[in-house]
């Protein structure tokens, strides 16, 4: 790894203002902190577009960066040095002059079922036609509504406190959130099925921290890479190669998942119609050191399967809704 410059240097961390993104951003700090006791860090937060349009559908918003544009922008007017995100809100195509400098350890990456306190004890297969599911992510809506069609399936938007009051105040009756962050936030009591891939492939880079910085920042790129985790940055890259072959954003219903073995990486991946009426699947297993070529190669699967008719239908719902609120 390059040297860092012995010179005191202060770094400012960019973090969304959620409660989530900054036990992210604060864990990212401490880890740095352990490796670089000489260098300070400042987590500067802020809210993006995404943490203060509540009351509309992620998907009708229609924008890729929803949790990610003012912690560009602020890196780009050098506010700030470098940015922590869930990776699976980061698009797979950056700004000019920005780079994805790191992937940190990933978390489980899978989906979580959390009932309300009537259905506890159960999984989702056992709960009553007319469940009320909230989900704001239509990846999981077509795969639930592709598996469980006689369920009702409702929005939910909020921080996950927020989400878990509506839950509990009897809005709904099930919620389908991420097992990585109820783990951050240590509310992992409230998982009562971590749902397996056969209901539920989960989000591109979902469970993984990605650090984005500028490009040019050559320092603090391999100040950062002290703390990627090789085997979550290859899996990542897979997917996140998956996903731009595709021209799919975090809210279209792509859903991906990955394994090692013995040097060998197997990436799933799914298209699905929202109304989950059509679905392509397939696999693909190679090396390691050819990740993003194998995302590419699966994308080029599903297409032959039929997955660009399902997004290109997806895309015209999302723009003729965008147009309807212009």
């Amino acid at each position: 790894m390059t040297a860092v410059s012995s010179s005191v240097r202060t770094i400012r961390i960019g973090s969304r203002k959620s409660q989530l993104a900054l036990v992210q951003t604060h864990w990212v700090k401490k880890q740095l902190e352990g490796k670089f006791p000489e260098i300070k860090f400042e987590v500067h937060a802020m809210a993006t577009q995404g943490d203060k349009i509540l009351d509309v559908a992620l998907a009708k918003i229609g924008d890729k960066g929803l949790f990610t544009k003012e912690l560009e922008l602020g890196m780009i007017n050098h506010e700030i040095d470098f940015a922590v995100h869930s990776l699976k809100d980061l698009p797979t195509n950056l700004p000019q002059g920005l780079v994805l400098a790191a992937i940190t350890e990933r978390e489980n990456p899978a989906d979580a079922l959390v009932l309300a306190q009537k259905y506890q004890g159960k999984q989702i297969a056992d709960l009553p036609d007319g469940t009320v599911i909230g989900t704001s992510s239509l990846r999981r809506l077509a795969q639930l509504r592709h598996r469980f069609p006689h369920f009702t399936f409702k929005d939910v938007r909020g921080n996950l406190n927020t989400r878990m009051g509506k839950l509990d105040a009897g809005e709904y009756d099930a919620l389908i959130l991420a097992v990585a962050g109820l783990e951050r936030l240590e509310m992992s009591d409230r998982i009562h099925q971590v749902l397996p891939p056969e209901i539920s492939l989960h989000a591109v880079g979902q469970g993984a921290l990605g650090i984005e910085c500028r490009a040019d920042d050559i320092e603090l790129i391999s100040l950062l890479k002290a703390i990627e985790h090789p085997e979550t940055r290859d899996r990542c890259l897979a997917e996140r190669a998956f996903l731009r072959d595709l021209e799919g954003g975090c809210q279209v219903p792509i859903g991906v998942n990955t394994e090692i073995q013995n040097g060998q990486l197997t990436l799933t991946g799914i298209v699905a119609s929202v109304d989950g009426k059509n679905l392509v699947k397939d696999s693909v297993t190679g090396a390691l050191a050819a990740a993003e070529a194998l995302g590419t190669k699966l994308a080029h699967i599903l297409r032959q399967k039929g997955a660009s008719e399902i997004l290109s239908q997806i895309f015209a719902e999302i723009q003729r809704d965008t147009s309807a609120k212009q």
